[in-house]
């Protein structure tokens, strides 16, 4: 197993709870971190058709066998136990004696906040971060997250950025060393057969897979949903239930434009953004790195890639991502933003070896807005060396930060 760097939090708060929830997108390694950070909790799967009748028909009798201190892995599947938990954790405080990991997000956490709300701490696991895949420390807190340079990691050249971000960060691929293409398509398969179909009226679900192909190909873009409804066939408020459904899921994150009053010229859309690129790439039929290395959307491919890491890792220091885009309708764009609730450190994305002075424009002129606090900025960019070090915007290789 990779170590995840979200685990030394997950050990931290279950002193504190009778109940941990982990959720998260199907493959994202639930399971198998629940099982190494809590090794003598019993193990029950409610896949098993036996277990699942028995906890839907007898929830109390099924939670006295089970006893204290277990793990209820797909726990969403078997709704009539939340009530009995919250009974039970009610009479006994003590810590950490239900884990319960799900993989439909939306499901799991409408239960608990109907029935779990004080009694439950819930964290979100998705696929690996690229720090985490090469095992390298975990960031220490907020302001380390892309502001922090690791000079001593090792070199990545470009075709190794391409076939990780074409292979993906989902664990078992690592692991096991597998054809990543072909487990993606089963995957697809999976999350289309399991979830959609048992959490929405589609009735076509090549509709669907036409939704989704059409989503990746906006990645890293503005999202319009009119424009989406037209070409896949379907309402506005039906592709507004298919985001949020992707959301929840942990498949997509919707990056919001930031607002402030000193900047009433912003372009109000959000950005929608697939957590993974591996995924991504099968959904647009990159079927080798070959392929993604000639490919037209490789740039919004690569921003895809940062900005997500950057929302994984602040997932894994247990901390809400505060992740923003700011656009004019001049052109001045920011690829991303990190909030930390005074001000924004500002963020531009280039995939280009080669540094340029323009990659600074869009950062310099949002330095000087009126009102605003900001001080400093970086471009993260696929070349190799850290350039302009004692400016306020300097360029920094990808893989150092």
């Amino acid at each position: 197993m990779i170590p995840r760097h979200i685990a030394l939090h997950i050990l931290k708060y279950a002193k504190q709870y009778p109940i941990v929830a982990l959720v998260g997108p199907r493959q994202s390694g639930k399971t198998t971190l629940a099982k190494a950070l809590f090794p003598t909790h019993k193990y029950v799967s409610l896949e098993n058709l036996d277990l699942r009748h028995h906890a839907s028909t007898d929830p109390r009798g099924f939670l006295d066998d089970c006893g204290p201190f277990v793990i209820l892995d797909e726990v969403q599947r078997v709704p009539e136990l939340f009530s009995y938990l919250q009974e039970r954790v009610d009479t006994n405080q003590e810590p950490a004696q239900y884990i319960l990991t799900g993989s439909s997000q939306f499901l799991l956490i409408e239960k608990i906040t109907q029935s779990l709300s004080g009694r439950i701490i819930t964290f979100k696991l998705f696929p690996l971060s690229y720090p985490e895949l090469c095992q390298y420390p975990p960031d220490k807190n907020f302001e380390s997250i892309y502001q922090t340079r690791h000079p001593n990691r090792e070199k990545v050249d470009q075709k190794k950025l391409y076939t990780i971000l074409w292979q993906g960060l989902y664990p078992r691929i690592h692991d096991q060393h597998l054809d990543s293409n072909k487990w993606y398509e089963n995957y697809l398969l999976t999350y289309a057969e399991r979830d959609i179909r048992s959490l929405l009226n589609v009735r076509n679900l090549r509709t669907f897979e036409n939704f989704l192909k059409l989503c990746a190909s906006q990645s890293a873009q503005l999202m319009n949903y009119t424009s989406l409804a037209g070409a896949v066939g379907v309402s506005v408020p039906t592709i507004k239930e298919w985001i949020s459904i992707l959301e929840t899921s942990g498949l997509i994150f919707i990056l919001p434009p930031y607002f402030n009053n000193f900047s009433k010229r912003i372009i109000k859309a959000p950005k929608i953004y697939f957590t993974d690129t591996g995924l991504l790439c099968h959904l647009l039929s990159i079927r080798n790195v070959e392929h993604l290395a000639s490919h037209p959307l490789l740039g919004f491919i690569f921003e895809t890639f940062i900005v997500s890491e950057c929302f994984k890792r602040f997932y894994n220091i247990a901390e809400s991502p505060p992740l923003y885009f700011w656009r004019d309708q001049s052109g001045n764009e920011i690829d991303l933003l990190i909030y930390d609730g005074q001000t924004s450190f500002p963020i531009e994305v280039k995939l280009s070896q080669t540094f340029n002075i323009d990659f600074t424009h869009s950062i310099a002129k949002w330095l000087t807005l009126d009102g605003n606090t900001a001080s400093k900025g970086s471009v993260i960019y696929g070349g190799e060396h850290t350039l302009r070090t004692n400016t306020t915007i300097p360029a920094i290789p990808w893989y150092l930060l």
